[in-house]
């Protein structure tokens, strides 16, 4: 569980400083036999930095809560 605590607050902390990223996928458009033309579309993908803060809590909590029991 302490390990949990730990990746929580890191995916915490890191979702909360990039709030998003783009996926780039190549679509063809054109196939010609030996001709062919892609077209690379960009898929935005986001979340709110709250997300990122409610993880990072809750990682601290995890983490506090295996060390009182130990």
């Amino acid at each position: 569980m302490k390990n949990l605590g730990i990746v929580l607050f890191v995916v915490g902390i890191i979702m909360t400083v990039f709030t998003g990223f783009n996926v780039i996928t190549n679509k063809k458009v054109v196939d010609l036999g030996a001709v062919e033309v892609t077209r690379e579309e960009r898929t935005p993908i986001y979340w709110s930095p709250i997300a990122g803060g409610i993880l990072a809590v809750a990682g601290i909590l995890i983490f506090l809560a295996n060390k009182k029991r130990n």
